[in-house]
């Protein structure tokens, strides 16, 4: 039985809406008030304000003061927050904690939104002459960014400290990932979006997403027990050319359409709706064919880069990526469990090992990448290498269906988590000491 019916069978229709809107509110005001307080101190220490969200996220989340916790955290809500909200809504602290996970997947909604709109942003703020550029250096740092992890991380588990085949497989797979949320956030923020380094980053990061893709069907299917077939595997590979040609081909066709509809509407927001109705299609194409949707919010703004609404849509956009981007990386935050810090606990002591070897690997791994291609102008290839390096939120989806799955131990799941951790951290501080705070010019467009 679905459990808010029958909540409403014992309290009552208005206690249960009066509870869902306290809920609701008071999870967006701690989130804005955290993040914003946090943000303004990572300014004055001159680092991305990325990281302050990041930080507010793990201060009100699991490892802090459990005020905004995502239903699978091995944790409660704080006592204080259960009854307030229950005695102002005449509602028992249980139905508070059974409402609020009922209605957490709206505030995931909004963090998605969040993300898209910023892969959007990223999308329409790049210079597709040169993006497709840096196509090969991209495709050669995606690569060389994937295999090294995978197979160092595989072999020296398997190996040095013997974990079954499956598992550090499994964990191999996770390290792989490249969070192109976080990479974009960092770069923009930096003013290197639109350098070389950042659109060869941004490149192989929507690359590692599609390499990703694929390693994660493989491996969910061999952790499922199901049995390898190379028939799934192609129809994904095929679906991604597809998709990054048509997207190729329509930025380069589609905005001069776009442009004569929007020259046509006349109510206020036609900017904003017209480009998320593009963002929303290409969204679901990407989807429809098996591709993760944020690949599609890239695509959507890749194509309306040429429009002459440009920054119409960037002026309408940047607002909804300020509120709603900074839901997704709190979120982020939240969930992360800094007990598996703590060497005292004789039962954190193994997966801190691993951790160390994991992290290590997984730092190594990408910033080799960045050494691995070619190039006629002279690059920072260290940021290209740190700039691959944040695992972020895909990391933390790798970690959870292994976890659903029940193939990690208790010790590897915190050894991954410690490394997506690490690395969501290290990166944007590591690219603010090594760029610096003298901005290079950032070239205009003629």
């Amino acid at each position: 039985m679905d459990p808010l019916p029958a909540l409403l069978m014992e309290v009552g229709s208005h206690q249960v809406e009066v509870a869902e809107t306290l809920i609701g509110v008071g999870r967006f005001l701690v989130i804005f008030v955290a993040a914003r307080a946090m943000a303004e101190l990572m300014v004055r220490l001159q680092l991305p304000t990325i990281l302050g969200e990041l930080v507010a996220g793990v201060l009100i989340g699991a490892s802090g003061l459990h005020l905004v916790l995502p239903p699978e955290a091995q944790t409660q809500l704080s006592s204080a927050v259960l009854g307030l909200v229950g005695s102002l809504a005449d509602v028992t602290p249980d139905t508070v904690a059974s409402i609020y996970r009922e209605t957490f997947p709206s505030l995931e909604a909004v963090s998605q939104i969040g993300l898209f709109a910023l892969l959007f942003l990223t999308g329409l703020e790049s210079e597709l002459d040169e993006l497709v550029a840096v196509g090969v250096q991209a495709s050669t740092v995606a690569f060389t960014g994937v295999v090294l992890p995978f197979a160092l991380g595989t072999a020296g588990l398997y190996f040095i400290f013997h974990v079954p085949l499956i598992p550090a497989v499994f964990a191999g797979a996770a390290m792989t990932a490249t969070s192109i949320g976080i990479t974009a956030s960092v770069f923009g923020e930096l003013q290197w979006l639109k350098r070389k380094e950042g659109q060869i980053v941004i490149g192989a990061a929507v690359l590692d997403d599609i390499l990703g893709i694929v390693i994660l069907a493989v491996v969910v299917s061999l952790a499922g027990g199901g049995a390898f077939t190379i028939g799934p595997i192609l129809k994904l590979c095929a679906a991604a050319l597809v998709f990054v040609a048509a997207a190729l081909f329509l930025s380069r066709t589609a905005a001069p359409g776009f442009d004569w509809v929007v020259d046509r509407l006349k109510a206020p927001g036609d900017v904003a709706v017209a480009s998320f109705v593009v963002l929303t299609l290409s969204c679901f194409a990407a989807q429809a064919i098996g591709l993760e949707a944020a690949l599609g919010a890239f695509a959507a703004g890749l194509i309306l880069s040429a429009s002459k609404h440009t920054h119409d849509i960037d002026t309408a956009v940047k607002p909804l990526v300020a509120l709603f981007a900074t839901v997704f990386f709190v979120l982020i935050g939240t969930g992360m469990d800094l007990s598996v810090l703590n060497p005292f606990d004789p039962a954190n002591r193994e997966g801190l090992i691993v951790a160390v070897f994991l992290l290590v690997v997984a730092v190594a791994g990408k910033v080799a990448a960045g050494w691995c291609y070619t190039s006629k102008e002279p690059t920072n290839r260290l940021v290209v290498g740190l700039g691959m390096m944040p695992r972020g939120e895909v990391g933390l989806i790798f970690l959870g269906l292994g976890t659903q799955a029940g193939i990690l131990t208790p010790a590897l799941e915190a050894a991954i988590l410690l490394m997506v951790i690490g690395t969501t951290f290290l990166a944007p501080i590591l690219l603010r000491v090594v760029i610096g705070t003298k901005q290079a010019p950032v070239p205009q467009p003629s």
